[in-house]
């Protein structure tokens, strides 16, 4: 185990730097000018001139990704040209909106979506094998933005009234807000990781509503997140549950399976206990998938439902040529991907002690 994990973590830096290195080439390379979308009618070549020298844009890229690497292991990714802030600030406002989407749409997917795979692998080849399967096709084929305008349609507009009514836009209510902790703890001027971790467990409503004391914001946020969760989590949730069956039919063929019930075992046991273990690994494989996929910014539904995340953070970073900010989003999402292929793995061995990560 602790060589598997060694070799891995030697891995990371080498693929980190790599993205980078394709990211940071590949944003110097779309069409635009940075300086005229931040300056517009006011860009001179004068003005364009000191806007680079300022932002070191005038020196080759080989000079500027050198500078930026050593400035990332310090830990500074930067300002962002567009608003002139840090770019750590930026992501420890806006990642913890993602985490808390991509955790409600994966609790949706993952529980309703295995479920519903177990349900059509009993009852193969019955009615309820095909509706389910037509729903998991109609799931997959569903455009994101257009289910998630239906449902802010129906629970919003025509249940308005009633005690069905779910907001169809926002994080939090009005007048509800998550107050800043190093406020509230009286912190002075905290900087670098420990400045970021306090605005990140700041943002984060589970986090500071534990810390505050104050449950409130986190009622309020929870039910906001209903009907983003249901909307993002609705092809997950289709994929996983197509998953489920075949994985878990082609387990029920197999010769364990027919002496556990040689044995005796009642039918509940033989799938809870004996089929179910060996078909959770293309389960737990999609899950990963999915999960690193939301984390890296659900850009449709945060724009549908009006949510600060990262997925409209990057694309209107990506318009406004903002690099330090695409760079430092590229980054974090390509932690975030290796950090779930790791848990994958190690999942891998729990659940099939054949395997061996060694």
């Amino acid at each position: 185990m602790l060589q598997f994990l060694t070799r891995r973590f030697l891995l990371l830096f080498p693929v980190l730097v790599g993205i980078l290195l394709v990211t940071f080439t590949i944003v110097r390379l779309i069409p635009g000018d940075p300086c005229v979308v931040m300056l517009g009618e006011r860009a001179t070549p004068e003005k364009c001139e000191a806007f680079k020298e300022r932002y070191g844009l005038n020196d080759n890229i080989g000079i500027q990704f050198g500078r930026y690497l050593a400035n990332m292991f310090r830990g500074d990714f930067g300002t962002s040209i567009r608003f002139g802030q840090p770019v750590v600030d930026i992501i420890a406002e806006r990642l913890p909106m993602t985490i808390e989407l991509t955790i409600g749409a994966m609790l949706f997917s993952t529980v309703f979506g295995i479920l519903l795979g177990v349900i059509s692998a009993i009852r193969r080849n019955s009615i309820i094998d095909t509706l389910t399967m037509i729903l998991a096709n109609i799931g997959v084929s569903m455009p994101v933005f257009w289910l998630g305008l239906m449902l802010a349609y129906v629970f919003a507009l025509l249940l308005k009234d009633t005690p069905f009514f779910i907001p169809p836009s926002g994080r939090f209510s009005s007048g509800v807000s998550l107050p800043s902790l190093i406020k509230v703890w009286g912190i002075e001027n905290p900087e670098g990781f420990k400045k970021f971790v306090l605005d990140f467990l700041s943002n984060s409503v589970f986090w500071n509503c534990l810390f505050t004391g104050n449950w409130r914001p986190l009622k309020d946020a929870l039910w906001h997140l209903i009907l983003p969760s249901v909307a993002v989590g609705t092809i997950p949730l289709a994929i996983i549950a197509r998953i489920t069956r075949s994985s878990l039919l082609e387990v029920m063929g197999l010769d364990y399976i027919r002496t556990a019930r040689a044995k005796g075992l009642i039918e509940r046991v033989v799938i809870s206990k004996h089929a179910m273990r060996n078909a959770m690994i293309p389960i737990v494989t999609i899950v990963g998938i999915e999960t690193g996929a939301l984390l890296s910014g659900a850009v449709l539904t945060e724009t549908v439902f009006v949510l600060p995340g990262v997925g409209t953070a990057l694309v209107a970073a990506i318009l406004a040529r903002d690099y330090p900010v695409i760079q430092g989003f590229t980054l974090i999402i390509a932690i975030i991907f290796v950090v779930v292929n790791l848990v994958v793995d190690f999942s891998y061995a729990y659940l099939d002690p054949r395997i061996r990560l060694e």
